[in-house]
């Protein structure tokens, strides 16, 4: 079994990246560009978003949040986008999720432009990954395909199981795996002996967000596990969906969490960033 560094295979990527930014800027006169928007006081939302400034930092990028009280209407929301999106020095808008209630997140999504979409959720960015066209693809999803790049396995011809369904991960990470030819089941809530199907996979891919969901019986041996959830155990501590020490004695590579995706998902948005500029 190998642990697959997410922090390690982020930070050669923010390297890169780096190299990047700077050439843009030479190019430009200003560096690449990113704003968040953040409604309400979540502190997890928080604790993200200083992630991400510091990552923009560290690439060379700008960066400014717009922080907004959880009251704030939904009008309101799209016309701050909207600015945002007449900006000629900011290359990328992320809106940062989950919303407070009473806030429509699809609708303010779709009010963000699709070439300064870096979270890729527009539907115009969607369907152009279903297409398999290129453009700003879901950074979570994104990262993933970056992990399992890293272990040198090509994914065509494999046996794949997501589980999970949502918009964020769910269908985008399938769809990314298609398009690389592999054979892809996505399991869910409603999935019918789940253990059965996920002990097929040659890659297994869990994003639901419940704690050791996946345990060491339901993975085939030399598997491929990613482990996209994040939660915490009975004594608080971080953890994904996957039985970590139990599956890792059959993987033959495995990320851990923290520490295997979430460093991933914010080296995606840095690049989704500077693709962004590309395409303005």
């Amino acid at each position: 079994m190998r642990i697959i560094d997410g922090k390690a295979t982020a930070a050669a990527i923010r390297s890169e990246l780096k190299k990047t930014a700077e050439a843009l800027e030479a190019k430009a006169g200003r560096k690449p560009g990113l704003a968040v928007i953040l409604v309400g006081d979540d502190s997890a939302s928080q604790t993200y978003v200083r992630n991400k400034e510091r990552a923009c930092i560290e690439v060379g990028m700008h960066s400014e949040v717009l922080r907004l009280p959880a009251e704030t209407r939904q009008e309101d929301l799209a016309a701050h986008i909207k600015d945002l999106n007449a900006r000629p020095d900011i290359d990328g808008i992320l809106l940062q999720l989950p919303l407070p209630a009473g806030l429509d997140s699809r609708r303010c999504l779709e009010h963000i432009a699709p070439d300064k979409d870096v979270d890729g959720f527009h539907p115009v960015n969607m369907g152009k990954l279903m297409l398999g066209l290129p453009g700003l693809k879901p950074c979570t999803p994104a990262g993933v395909m970056g992990l399992i790049h890293s272990t040198g396995v090509s994914v065509s011809g494999k046996e794949c199981v997501v589980v999970g369904r949502s918009n964020i991960v769910g269908k985008p990470m399938a769809l990314m795996l298609l398009n690389e030819s592999a054979t892809v089941t996505v399991c869910h809530s409603r999935t019918r002996d789940l253990g059965e199907v996920t002990r097929r996979a040659d890659i297994l891919v869990s994003a639901v967000g419940k704690a050791n969901l996946i345990t060491a019986d339901m993975v085939k041996e030399g598997a491929i596990v990613i482990d996209v959830g994040m939660n915490r155990d009975s004594s608080g501590k971080l953890c994904g969906d996957i039985d970590f020490a139990a599956v890792s004695e059959k993987a033959s590579y495995i990320t851990p969490v923290p520490g295997g995706v979430g460093p991933m998902t914010r080296a995606m948005l840095m690049q989704n960033t500077l693709t962004a500029k590309k395409l303005q």
